[in-house]
């Protein structure tokens, strides 16, 4: 990971100042850099040992993360978010225009990167990953405000915008290693319930979260009527005038600075919140099952752990 970090920082350099200096923000800002993380160990799992003294596995990975921060600078323009990790976002400093054309950056960044790799079945699967974020991301677009969304909609929402590169950084990281076809399919399966577990899990996250520990503003899907699992529960679960309250705060987006205390009341009585952690475990669970195929080591160790942490986190 440290050799990740310093390729990450090496690649956002630019002539052009502005590009380093927005970058910049977002390292200091940190993360959990956890899919680049996954796509180092499974490599390793898979047996790469670097013996061509290329390090593919950390480049590979610094391209899983870039990929990952230009969808989060684009997601917070569209989101008009002004947090992000704890820190204003980089919209909310450099302004929107700045933080859409340093995402397209590290979009072309992570693209030099993959083809100076040469893999065409790692660019293919990144590639395919990158199309489906953005699927996803408009998906949720056209669930917004709309209660009439199935948990199946919404979860093939959340596999889009978020497992989907959990796979593929999984994916990417087993044919580095080698991997047969079955542990390929493994780590891919492994990686899209690991993601589907974690974006659950940030979606209850918005409704009970100390915002100190979470990094951005609690509540920010709520005023921007994103239909997730907490309110999907508390909607079936409610009375009529439960549905009423609904209605009015999602669909027709009338709300009043009182709203969200009652909207996190009524979560709290449908037991909403302990619906969708269920539903995150159950993904976590699933993510611990593909690894059965191999055989114990202390990196199968860790992304074991990785998987219940990403059921049971708090930010």
């Amino acid at each position: 990971m440290r050799a990740c970090n310093q390729v990450i920082v090496a690649r956002m350099q630019s002539p052009v100042a502005l590009i380093p200096q927005l970058a910049a923000h977002l390292v200091a800002a940190g993360g959990k850099r956890l899919r680049p993380l996954l796509t180092l160990a499974t490599a390793r799992l898979c047996g790469y040992d670097n013996q061509d003294g290329k390090l593919r596995h950390v480049e590979i990975a610094a391209c899983v993360e870039f990929i990952h921060t230009a969808t989060l600078l684009h997601d917070d323009v569209v989101d008009e978010s002004q947090l992000r990790r704890g820190l204003a976002s980089a919209n909310a400093i450099f302004g929107n225009k700045a933080s859409v054309l340093v995402g397209d950056f590290l979009f072309a960044r992570a693209f030099q990167i993959l083809t100076a790799d040469a893999s065409l079945e790692v660019m293919a699967i990144l590639s395919a990953a990158s199309a489906t974020l953005a699927e996803g991301e408009v998906m949720q677009m056209t669930t917004q405000n709309d209660l009439s969304t199935s948990v199946d909609q919404y979860l093939q929402v959340i596999y889009g915008k978020t497992a989907a590169l959990f796979a593929a950084a999984c994916e990417a990281g087993a044919v580095i290693g080698e991997g047969t076809p079955e542990q390929r399919e493994a780590l891919r399966v492994y990686g899209a319930n690991l993601g589907m577990a974690f974006q659950l899990v940030d979606d209850a996250l918005d409704y009970a979260a100390d915002q100190a520990v979470l990094g951005k503003e609690v509540g920010d899907d709520f005023r921007e009527g994103k239909v997730t699992l907490p309110v999907l529960a508390a909607y079936e679960a409610g009375s009529e005038e439960d549905r009423v309250f609904w209605r009015r705060v999602i669909e027709d987006s009338e709300q009043t600075p009182e709203d969200l205390d009652a909207a996190l009341a009524r979560i709290a009585q449908t037991d909403a919140i302990g619906v969708t952690l269920r539903k995150a475990e159950e993904y976590a669970a699933k993510a611990r099952d593909a690894l059965n195929l191999f055989a114990d080591s202390e990196i199968r160790g860790l992304l074991i752990e990785t998987a219940s942490y990403s059921a049971n986190r708090e930010s």
